[in-house]
């Protein structure tokens, strides 16, 4: 049974629960390690870094998907789910890395992508063979004789329609990424079936849970009717609100989930405040918790694709984000807090500074935002070193369909292509999924001298890497270490109550963590310059500074430097 402690947060009881205190670190497996030279990274290439990852501290691993596939999207366009893509290993290599981790006390937790398969998945070949194959039903077909359907927007569409006419059966298919990644038809029990088939297989094999893949989209209203006035082209919101997503999930709860101990997070695409808990409510058995997309559109211009703004992101309106979402699940549910991930850019370069001047204050100061929440902290390789964005400024660099895609639909609809590679530079997700920078050596120790990574690598592995960072005690990577290690020891920073200080500063996030009378304040300067912070209602004349990112104990409470994250115990 869970341990019960106090919580004076809301004066009730909570269950300790270890996806609750884990520290989730996420391996894109393509940019992690190469094993074997062809400049690809795969599940050996992980298996040879275990110690590494052990080092670090974190509980969970989060793979990105391993599975068979042709790759139009790097793996989330899967054509066998139970068998390995031949670029990453065997299952004997997936059933090697799974073991290493559990020897040393690391969970794995695999991706589901189950909106959508590969359309050569061979339910899909079949499907798509004739009208009355018995896969047919398996997608979401629109007979052609009835017209064209209506517009369901494509987000990786050169022409962002989410309908592709099959001319073998003179039928359209709905796709809502690419054109290469049919939609699923939960509406068919036999598919549902297929589906909780496979994830029990995974689970079998002693995996400890999913993240579950744009999970929200599954549920279609099947008359396809034209879009709601209402929604105003919000099409991601449209697509999260299907009239049986929630039975889906909880079936898929009865069905699996709840006959194992293991951590299950949703994509949370569309979801918001008020329709979180639907999600995340124990009551409802369902979900463990979901990661929500409001903080990737802070500080991006309205009405253009991933346009960061000129003049920065609103500190304020940061903090009000995260705060609301805390709030959300102040009484029950659980929360998640991350900065970036393999759909999104480098945690420095969005919202720290990634000039030599800052790069190390800054990593360690978003680091120390990270792990001092009350949410699973998710955390991304490679910013445990202060990897930055590339910063690519030709287009045949870019692998990613999402980019080559948007400035294919740009150039021939007439658009500004140079300042789409302008913006492209801060937001697009090649950046964070350049490879792995191990060591100074060439391609940064990711694959062999000789071998060309299927991404370039970031030309400064030369000096951020992991080889000269491990041999200095004030590194990005060891502040990371004592972070966690801190987080560990403080049930404060896991289970306390949250409160917002100084709230319209706009410089500065302060805020209040509480448990059982014991007080901890975290003081982050956001900017790259001195910062004041006001916080009369806490007395911080007897406070101890217990970290620092400054690497010295003389922070001062009304009075920040540059990117300073100060940790006090009252």
């Amino acid at each position: 049974m869970e341990k019960e402690y106090a919580d004076s947060s809301n004066n009730g009881n909570f269950e300790r629960v270890w996806w609750k205190e884990a520290v989730v670190y996420q391996i894109y497996p393509r940019s992690f390690k190469d094993s074997n030279g062809d400049g690809v990274g795969d599940l050996k290439g992980i298996i040879s870094k275990l110690d590494y990852i052990q080092s670090l501290g974190i509980d969970v691993v989060w793979l990105n998907p391993i599975f068979s596939s042709p790759n139009d999207d790097n793996g989330y366009d899967i054509s066998d789910y139970q068998g390995i893509m031949k670029e990453f290993g065997t299952m004997e290599d997936f059933d090697e890395l799974l073991g290493g981790l559990h020897e040393r006390g690391i969970k794995l937790i695999l991706d589901l992508v189950v909106n959508h398969s590969s359309d050569e998945h061979r339910w899909f070949i079949e499907a798509r063979s004739s009208r009355d194959n018995p896969y047919r039903n398996f997608y979401h077909w629109w007979p052609a004789e009835k017209g064209r359907p209506s517009h369901r927007f494509s987000f990786f569409d050169v022409n962002n329609d989410a309908w592709k006419y099959d001319e073998r059966t003179n039928s359209y298919y709905l796709h809502y990424f690419s054109v290469k990644q049919p939609d699923l038809n939960w509406e068919n029990p036999h598919l549902r079936n297929e589906i909780y088939r496979m994830m029990r297989f995974w689970l079998d094999k002693g995996i400890d849970g999913f993240r579950m893949d744009v999970i929200p989209f599954i549920s279609k209203d099947t008359t396809y009717p034209p879009l709601p006035d209402h929604y105003n082209n919000d099409y991601v919101r449209y697509y999260s609100e299907g009239p049986y997503l929630h039975k889906y999930l909880q079936e898929m709860n009865r069905e699996v989930l709840r006959k194992y101990d293991i951590m299950t997070v949703a994509e949370g695409i569309g979801v918001n405040t008020g329709t979180a808990m639907d999600f995340v409510d124990p009551d409802r058995k369902e979900l463990n918790m979901l990661y929500h997309f409001d903080v990737t559109g802070i500080g991006l211009l309205p009405y253009e694709f991933k346009a960061p703004d000129p003049n920065g992101y609103d500190l304020v309106y940061f903090k009000d984000v995260f705060t609301r979402w805390d709030n959300t699940y102040a009484e029950k549910g659980w929360g998640t807090v991350y900065l970036a991930n393999h759909d999104n850019p480098r945690m420095l370069t969005r919202w720290g500074s990634d000039s030599e001047e800052f790069r190390d204050v800054s990593s360690k100061m978003l680091t120390t935002f990270l792990l001092t929440m009350r949410a699973t902290p998710y955390y991304y390789m490679g910013d445990e070193i202060g990897m930055s964005n590339i910063k690519f400024d030709d287009i045949e660099d870019y692998q990613d369909i999402e980019t080559r895609n948007m400035y294919l639909h740009i150039y021939r609809t007439g658009g500004d292509t140079q300042r789409f590679i302008e913006n492209q530079k801060i937001t697009a997700r090649d950046n964070s999924r350049t490879p792995f920078q191990w060591d100074s050596t060439a391609n940064g120790g990711f694959t062999s001298a000789g071998s060309t990574p299927w991404l370039k690598v970031n030309p400064n592995y030369n000096t951020v890497n992991v080889s000269a960072q491990e041999k200095d005690p004030e590194s990005i990577l060891n502040y990371f270490r004592k972070l966690i290690q801190f987080r560990k020891s403080e049930l404060t920073l896991v289970y306390g109550s949250y409160t917002l200080l100084d709230r319209d500063n706009p410089h500065v996030y302060a805020y209040k963590r509480e448990l059982n009378g014991n007080i901890l304040i975290v003081i982050l300067n956001f900017k790259p310059h001195e910062a004041s912070v006001w916080i009369p209602e806490v007395d911080l004349s007897y406070s101890k500074v217990v970290i620092s990112n400054y690497g010295d104990t003389i922070g001062r409470p009304d009075k920040l430097r540059p990117f300073e994250a100060l940790i006090f115990s009252l």
